[in-house]
């Protein structure tokens, strides 16, 4: 199929892009790489009166680490990402991550910022974002404004933008260089979207654990923040039962819906095998 008629805007800069929104009053749509929102088009399940493309701004692509965070522009590509040797240095965990995003030439269009606003739960960023807990910077006709991860994803493909905001920065802590990181995932090919996807963030020495994160991908409407799971290691350490028990109450905090890749159950199981994987992967990278 093609994409329905829509008038094709390529501005310059993000004001020009935001006074573009403001006109077509919620019927526009951002294009960024492209990868989610062109099929989306051609299958007619979106039917903008226009899009916005902001390829043509390069003021939005970028990686810049400052004080302790990585700053990266909206239209920093996932090829890029996956490349750089701030991120593998600063975030190992999101550059794991963005190995498993679709396949090469997805990664050589997809962008950081596009993937975080499209808000696919079963998708790697917005997992990163939940579990570092992060945030983006979006700007709209009455300026800048910075929304937390919690914050941001509502639902499905939702997110708390308004209609005439773009999303221009994404920012990550970076992570301790003792920490150990990983991120688990199941899918049923390589390049599928994850049926279920853990990351995994551990700090701490020996069977001692100062520091857990773990967050989802694929286990409901928005990426879920594994914060009960997360205490069971903080307070009981990084051996067999505490590990396990973290595993378990991680199954317990999601309720996936069922979908003709996996059931609902299915799902949960998936949320506790991998969860134990993540957090033993991520335990025996500390220190490295």
């Amino acid at each position: 199929m093609k994409p329905a008629k829509f008038e094709y805007h390529a501005p310059g800069s993000v004001d020009e892009a935001i006074a573009l929104l403001g006109r077509y009053e919620g019927d526009a749509k951002v294009l960024a790489g492209g990868q989610s929102l062109v099929p989306l088009l051609n299958f007619r399940l979106s039917r903008p009166a226009a899009l916005i493309d902001l390829n043509r701004i390069p003021s939005l692509a970028y990686i810049r680490a400052d004080d302790g965070v990585v700053r990266f522009g909206a239209m920093t590509r996932q090829r890029t990402i996956e490349f750089s040797d701030v991120v593998r240095q600063r975030l190992p965990l999101l550059s794991e991550a963005t190995r498993l995003v679709g396949h090469l030439p997805i990664r050589t269009r997809g962008t950081i910022g596009g993937s975080i606003a499209h808000a696919d739960p079963s998708a790697e960023y917005p997992a990163i974002l939940a579990a570092l807990d992060g945030e983006v910077v979006v700007k709209g006709p009455k300026g800048e404004r910075t929304v937390k991860a919690r914050e941001l994803f509502q639902t499905y493909l939702t997110t708390s933008l308004e209609s005439d905001e773009v999303l221009t920065e994404v920012r990550l802590p970076a992570i301790d260089a003792g920490a150990g990181t990983a991120f688990e995932e199941f899918s049923r090919r390589h390049g599928d979207f994850a049926i279920i996807g853990i990351a995994a963030v551990i700090a701490g020495d020996g069977a001692s654990c100062s520091m857990a994160r773990l967050a989802t991908a694929g286990a409901g409407p928005i990426p879920v923040r594994l914060r009960a799971a997360e205490e069971i290691l903080e307070r009981d350490g990084l051996g067999d039962a505490p590990i396990a028990a973290a595993a378990a109450r991680a199954a317990e905090l999601v309720d996936p819906d069922s979908d003709i890749h996996a059931s609902s159950a299915y799902r949960k199981h998936l949320t506790g095998v991998l969860t134990e994987r993540a957090v033993r992967r991520a335990m025996a990278k500390r220190g490295r």
